[in-house]
């Protein structure tokens, strides 16, 4: 950990120079007070993945991005490793024909919620996507959202998935940016909405609607991939990692944007994946100055080493069938441009938070399933 602009912000591991400039951005608005860069920051749209920033009385939609509310969910089942590895290619097929991955999907089975219920969805910002939401609820989406079947160190089955809002999340996200002027593309100052004016009450309404929709979303995954492997549900992790979080600091009252960064209170447990190759890890905060220097924040994944475009260039179809080969996972899907090589190797990663957190346990993945190859979505993180 060092802290640069006399401790403004405050980084872990090696950020390169575009993402630390887009960090280094947000320093010209007078609300944002406290900002962490975790270490598997990557560039993002105006505001960096792995990004952290506190603002006084404000919000930014731009941190929070399009994604609202993506996050991780896992959840332990009382499934024995060894009849997972023995029917893996059975399950996979059911997990790859029962759910619905790629853009722009409607989900393949009836899926309701009482969250379309609240009166928030007659908001002028919500109701137009009222329709699209419920078609989309409980689809994946692709990029690198996942539906991933791991064991952990006492051969127990985990099932661990990433997603988000969808094209409701993105809808209200693009809504606001437009409403409020933000400036469009990757280069730019993240726009900022003061809690205090209508438009910045709005948008916390609508991104916590959108948080509510991405939650539902994981839950109904998780509890009907559990049905497809007939296994009950022993314990559950769920944290957003695209979200704005009203939070006391040092007995300041701030609102906390973390965009691609998972929440890591003190005892607050966290599921952290990898690539589609290499493990994840169940984590849970602890109290040290570090922590409470990095507003109680960690990582939310590996982090990317190449652009999308780069790993299909660069990366061979052999290269990354050898590395699943090698670590014995089953994938349905998935495409060179999530590849392991694409991504930073999580435990070193992990390292650079060393103080904040502790890993409770170690997932290796069995069985990976993501949206094909050459999939573009537009609602990924």
């Amino acid at each position: 950990m060092y802290q640069i602009n006399d401790g403004q912000i405050t980084v872990f591991g090696y950020p390169d120079g575009a993402t630390l400039a887009q960090m280094q951005r947000t320093l010209e608005n007078e609300h944002a007070t406290k900002r962490v860069l975790c270490a598997d920051n990557h560039k993002g749209y105006a505001v960096p993945i792995g990004g952290v920033v506190a603002y006084r009385e404000a919000v930014s939609p731009s941190g929070v991005g399009f994604d609202i509310g993506c996050g991780n969910k896992a959840v332990l089942t009382d499934m024995p490793g060894v009849e997972l590895r023995a029917n893996i290619e059975r399950i996979m097929d059911d997990v790859w024909n029962t759910l619905s991955f790629g853009v722009g999907r409607k989900n393949n089975e009836t899926v309701d919620s009482p969250l379309f219920d609240a009166p928030v969805w007659n908001e002028s910002y919500a109701k137009p996507l009222k329709d699209k939401a419920r078609q989309q609820l409980v689809t994946i989406g692709s990029g690198n959202h996942y539906v991933d079947l791991f064991t952990d160190e006492e051969d127990r089955v985990w099932i661990g998935v990433h997603f988000g809002s969808r094209g409701f999340g993105h809808g209200v996200a693009t809504y606001f940016l437009k409403l409020g002027g933000g400036k469009d593309g990757m280069d730019v100052a993240p726009l900022v909405l003061p809690l205090k004016s209508e438009i910045g009450y709005d948008y916390l309404k609508g991104m916590q609607l959108a948080g509510e929709y991405a939650y539902a979303g994981r839950t109904w995954v998780c509890d009907r991939v559990a049905q497809l492997l007939g296994a009950k549900i022993l314990e559950e992790v769920h944290n957003h990692h695209n979200y704005a979080w009203a939070e006391t600091h040092n007995g300041l009252d701030y609102m906390v944007i973390r965009k691609g960064a998972t929440p890591a209170f003190p005892g607050q447990r966290g599921f952290i994946g990898g690539s589609m190759g290499e493990d994840a890890v169940i984590i849970e905060g602890v109290e040290s100055d570090v922590s409470k220097t990095a507003l109680y924040s960690t990582v939310h994944g590996a982090g990317r080493t190449m652009g999308r475009n780069e790993a299909k260039r660069t990366i061979k179809p052999e290269e990354m069938n050898e590395w699943l080969r090698q670590k014995g996972v089953t994938l349905r899907g998935g495409g060179l441009d999530e590849s392991p090589q694409a991504y930073k190797r999580l435990p070193k990663v992990l390292g650079h938070h060393e103080g904040t957190i502790k890993i409770l346990h170690t997932l290796t993945p069995v069985g990976v399933a993501m949206a094909g190859a050459n999939e573009f979505d537009p609602y990924k993180d």
